[in-house]
Formats: structure tokens, C-alpha cells, sequence
């Protein structure tokens, strides 16, 4: 179903961002004020120009998670330690908060009072880097392989702790 009208109303755009966060048109159209949104839902999602504008919504949202991520790996490789250290000095902490702990990966704290901190790898955050000025698809293909690798090195560390 094609629309004269390549404009979208302020309601259609507001269906379009709901549909993309839910996944689902009912919620969307429900959410967006169409008083009908079984209807709503079912009409708005066989349009073309609905269509192509939550395209653009999940193309919007995969650049800015793509953003954060070379964010994200930046602080890592670049950041300072300078408050995790200033923490594993102090002999009672008030609050954690007031530090930057982004690069810490573990903190422990064994039974003889000593403290053990574990940063993230910088030399792994700045190959992430470098890799990441390659084409969109390797770019997130290393962004999740990272992810798991780090997941999967976290769950190996407990293990062997215990």
C-alpha cells in the first residue's frame, strides 16, 4: 500500500521508533495514540514509507552502537587507572561511585584485607581499534567476538578461582 504523501506525521514517526524498540506493531501503535491499534498496527506495516523509515530507525541505532563501541574501546586503550589506584589505597572507601572504575575488569578483595584489581586489556582494546576501520559488517563481527571472548575469559577466571 503506497501513500501520496512521503511525509510522515509526528504519530507515524513515533509508531516507527516504538516498532523498532518492541518489535511489536501493536504495542507501537498502541503506544504511538491510534485509538484502533490492531488496525493501526496491520495498515502501518504494509506501507513502503513505513517500511523504509524503520529501516532507517535500526540503521540509525546500529551506527550509534557502533559509536559507543569504538567509544567504549577508546577509554579502555587510553584511560586512566589513576582512581582504581587511588581506591586500592584508601583503608575505608565511602563510596565507589566517585571513582572512574571503566577500565577495571575485577575487583577481590581476599581474606587477608589485600585488594586485587584486574584491568581490561589495553593492547586488546587498541587492536579492537584498528580493526574497527575496516568495512561495517567485520567491524560488528569483532565488536561481538569480543564481547564473547570476554565473556568467555571471565567465566574461565571464576572457575579457576574457585
Amino acid at each position: 500500500m503506497k501513500r501520496n504523501s512521503e511525509k510522515l506525521s509526528a504519530r507515524e514517526k513515533r509508531f516507527c521508533l516504538m516498532y523498532a524498540e518492541s518489535g511489536n506493531a501493536r504495542e507501537a501503535a498502541r503506544g504511538a495514540g491510534y485509538s484502533r491499534p490492531e488496525k493501526a498496527a496491520a495498515a502501518l506495516m504494509l506501507r513502503e514509507d513505513i517500511g523504509r523509515e524503520i529501516e532507517a530507525v535500526f540503521d540509525s541505532r546500529s551506527r550509534n552502537c557502533r559509536r559507543m563501541a569504538v567509544a567504549g574501546y577508546e577509554r579502555l586503550a587510553f584511560g586512566s587507572v589513576t582512581d582504581a589506584v587511588r581506591l586500592m589505597f584508601e583503608d575505608e572507601p565511602q563510596s565507589v561511585g566517585q571513582y572512574d572504575l571503566f577500565n577495571v575488569a575485577e575487583i577481590k578483595r581476599p581474606k587477608d584485607g589485600a585488594m586485587e584489581i584486574k584491568f581490561f586489556d589495553r593492547i586488546r582494546a587498541l587492536e579492537k581499534l584498528e580493526a574497527s576501520g575496516g568495512d561495517k559488517e567485520n567491524r560488528l563481527a569483532d565488536f561481538y567476538g569480543a564481547l564473547m571472548n570476554s565473556s568467555e575469559q571471565s567465566r574461565s577466571d571464576s572457575d579457576a578461582a574457585e
